[in-house]
């Protein structure tokens, strides 16, 4: 990305650049934009924005060094500054945040790693992203003045209504500078210089920082690692003592070999043992458990044995079962179909006389008529034979 690329000397104010990104919706997730180099009061700097979030889910837009490479060794760089996301429709509703920092080798950079959601820039209804394109406003003052920079006035600072204002040291009137308008680009890889002069300044922190111990305390601190190594690696696992070797360790690695006959090969020898012994003791461990688990095994192995010999016993006493039900079965089943036969034949005969029951009806009918007529001719004819008997 670039930025106008001039001198910006503050001469007592605080100096403006403003950042054109164009382009916004083809930026691709996780990529890092910086602008172009500029300078404010001899110094140089750089915008380094992650428009789709630096591992958050928001704007992240920090202010770096520039020239580090070139600086002296334990250079500070003293920084009031502030960023502004502007609303390109209404000002008024930008978005502005504003820090103080102290730069030096080990912080280069420093700035916001949640600036302005990602939905809240891309709001249709808001002016962050005008012909998909945003500003981005950077305010510096190498003062250590406190407060100078405040979120009113780089708010104000595009408007009619800034007016210049002042302390009691120093006038702080915007230097306001042309927009210029750029197309993302990847950031450079940094230079053989720029790692040289990180390593050499990050020694010499580390350096610094490292408390020395004394011969006496080296002995100590040996004497206890001895302590552990004459237990076996499972006693030491079990014996929960790591955690106090630790400031023997520390020990050690803080001691000077210079003024005994241990070399430093020796001493670094001593500082891997830290590791290695704690893997051995946890690998012992493991031994025993995965030992341990074969008997587990086993006797689950001797259980499940038993279960499928019992199933099996099982199984044939349900398979006989199962045989006397099947012929039992069949019979059941032959026997459904002759009742099946039988009902049907039954039926069918039932319909049969169904069919014909009038008849049969009106034939009894004609019956009963005929067995009284004959009854009647019957009676007549032994009548007559009574009447004829005293005759004879």
């Amino acid at each position: 990305m670039g930025g106008n690329g001039e001198s910006m000397d503050g001469n007592g104010e605080i100096s403006k650049v403003t950042w054109r990104i164009d382009d916004f919706s083809s930026i691709k997730k996780e990529q890092r934009l910086s602008s172009e180099n500029f300078t404010v009061d001899g110094n140089k700097w750089g915008i380094v924005m992650y428009p789709k979030g630096n591992k958050v889910g928001d704007i992240s837009i920090y202010l770096g060094v520039a020239d580090s490479a070139t600086l002296p060794s334990g250079w500070t760089r003293f920084v009031q500054f502030g960023f502004v996301i502007v609303d390109q429709i209404d000002r008024t509703n930008s978005i502005a945040e504003f820090a103080m920092h102290e730069f030096n080798a080990m912080e280069l950079n420093s700035g916001f790693d949640s600036f302005i959601g990602i939905g809240e820039l891309e709001d249709p209804k808001r002016g962050y992203l005008l012909n998909d394109a945003c500003l981005v406003e950077a305010y510096i003052f190498i003062d250590w003045t406190e407060d100078l920079i405040s979120h009113e006035l780089i708010l104000e600072a595009g408007s009619d209504k800034h007016e210049a204002k002042e302390t009691d040291s120093v006038k702080t009137a915007i230097n306001n500078q042309t927009i210029v308008k750029t197309k993302p680009v990847e950031p450079a890889e940094p230079t053989e210089e720029d790692i040289k002069t990180f390593f050499t300044s990050l020694e010499s922190e580390l350096s610094s920082s490292v408390t020395h111990f004394s011969k006496e305390e080296a002995k100590e601190a040996l004497a206890k690692l001895d302590e552990a190594l004459n237990m076996t690696p499972l006693n030491f696992y079990d014996s929960g003592k790591f955690s106090s070797l630790e400031k023997a360790f520390k020990i050690l690695a803080g001691f000077d070999c210079s003024s005994t006959t241990l070399t430093i090969e020796q001493k670094n020898e001593l500082l891997a043992m830290e590791e290695s012994l704690k893997e051995l003791a946890d690998r012992a461990a493991k031994a025993v458990e995965d030992k341990s688990q074969l008997a587990e095994k086993e006797s689950i192995k001797l259980n499940i044995t038993r279960n499928l010999d019992g199933n099996v016993i099982r199984y044939k006493e349900v398979e006989s079962d199962v045989k006397q039900v099947e012929q039992k079965l069949v019979a059941l089943l032959a026997e459904r179909k002759g009742i099946f036969t039988s009902s049907k034949e039954m039926k069918m005969e039932l319909e049969a006389l169904g069919k014909e029951w009038a008849a049969y009806e009106a034939n009894a009918k004609a019956a009963e008529e005929e067995e009284k007529t004959v009854e009647a001719g019957w009676g007549r004819m032994k009548d007559f034979i009574s009447s004829i008997k005293g005759k004879l």
